[in-house]
């Protein structure tokens, strides 16, 4: 039996479990102040880092550098408080000590924001990538930009001294070279060849829209260049891409294009520096900037002379386009803008015939001509013919695109022949 108040009753609880005394500290209210002053501050850190972390996520929504810059600047200065406070209690608190119930959850709430922690720093870690990125990618767009704005600023003057925007015949300054591009022949094969598949786009919505018209394709092709045997019936569109050629080149062989008012003489490098400063601006841009230019004018009599008015009308159902040209002006329609690429594409080749000294010359190639596989002049615009061996020699049905000469250079004509046999 055991005496109540006894040595021994002391060492027992009510669960028969030994109970070790441990000495009062009288300094552990200041202690547990202290630990509840720490954990406050941290959780006001916390508090601060989250709010730094929506605001630095709100600055790339939309992309604002200045922002971004502001909101990680705070962020990393939360950070940073928040590894002071760290370093701060491990100095206290250099080795661990038994720890109450208490202090085990505040302990565990500590390491839960811990993680947290880690958390947003791999995320500013994250974002800050991303925003050197983007630095690194709107350097380099700025860079684009300011050649951009360096190289408009110089076609511009160039426009405007020679001519696109007011007087066609001033001379250029020749020590001022802004293009990198060299006049060679293989330059006017290749301006030659756009020129080609320029006349064949715009062949496709002209022919789609007589159609439309009700328009019988059969006799519009017979009308174009009658007696003409094709082999097939899909042939026919040769006829209306040669149509296209006769009226577009009308004229090429003059300096002036058949243009009134663009009389005056041009040296070669003006043409060339003409055809530079247009070769990579859209149509509508040329014109806007003057309706009257000299590219202007040339537009708008082509566009009169290839679509004639019972054309227009069959089309529209009305004028109101060809008398907005007839009075000066570019409308913005669909077929229009189908015609300005054409127009342009000849254009250019105009000025960069002229660029060349001696001027290229152009060359047709006549219906009813001989056409051999050896002819150096002229090529079929259909591949794969058939020569039956001791057969008449097959006969130019139509031009479809006429030839060059530059110097002993030949760019040879495009030609459908009359009543050939092609393979299939």
């Amino acid at each position: 039996m055991i005496r109540a108040g006894s040595k021994e009753s002391q060492i027992y609880d009510n669960n028969s479990q030994k109970v070790y005394p441990q000495p009062i500290d009288e300094n552990m209210n200041q202690n547990m102040d202290s630990m509840d002053s720490m954990i406050g501050r941290i959780f006001n850190n916390i508090s601060s880092l989250k709010a730094a972390y929506i605001q630095l996520q709100e600055a790339h929504t939309p992309y604002d550098p200045d922002k971004i810059q502001t909101a990680d600047k705070r962020v990393i200065d939360e950070l940073t408080r928040l590894s002071e406070l760290k370093h701060t209690y491990r100095e206290k608190n250099p080795k661990p000590i038994a720890a109450s119930p208490q202090d085990s959850r505040l302990l565990s709430e500590i390491q839960e924001q811990q993680n947290l922690l880690k958390t947003y720093e791999v995320m500013v870690k994250k974002f800050q990538s991303q925003i050197q990125n983007r630095d690194t990618e709107i350097t380099h767009l700025q860079q684009q930009i300011d050649e951009a704005k360096h190289r408009k600023s110089k076609l511009e003057k160039k426009l405007k001294q020679r001519g696109l925007l007011n007087k066609e015949s001033e001379e250029y300054d020749e020590e001022e070279n802004y293009f990198s591009i060299e006049l060679t022949p293989s330059l006017f094969t290749s301006a030659a060849d756009n020129s080609y598949q320029s006349i064949h786009d715009f062949s496709k919505p002209l022919i789609n829209m007589m159609k439309a018209a009700g328009w019988d394709l059969d006799a519009a092709a017979n009308a174009i260049e009658p007696d003409v045997v094709y082999t097939r019936r899909a042939h026919k569109k040769y006829a209306f891409e040669s149509y296209i050629c006769q009226r577009m080149f009308s004229g090429f062989h003059e300096e002036s294009f058949s243009v009134k008012d663009a009389t005056a003489t041009v040296s070669n490098e003006a043409f060339f520096h003409q055809f530079l400063a247009v070769r990579a601006m859209d149509p509508l841009d040329v014109l806007s900037q003057n309706p009257d230019s000299v590219f202007g004018k040339f537009c708008r009599s082509k566009y009169l002379l290839l679509v004639h008015p019972k054309m227009e009308g069959s089309f529209f159902g009305n004028m109101d386009q060809r008398n907005y040209v007839m009075s000066g002006g570019h409308p913005r329609t669909p077929f229009y803008q189908a015609f300005l690429k054409l127009a342009k594409s000849i254009w250019l080749l105009h000025r960069l015939a002229y660029s060349f000294d001696p001027k290229v010359r152009v060359f047709q190639v006549k219906k009813g001509s001989e056409f051999s596989e050896s002819e150096i002049h002229m090529e079929s615009v259909v591949s794969n013919i058939v020569l039956d061996e001791g057969a008449e020699s097959p006969k130019v049905g139509l031009m479809v695109m006429p030839g060059f000469m530059i110097g002993t250079s030949v760019i040879q004509a495009r030609a459908y022949l009359s009543n050939v046999k092609y393979a299939d």
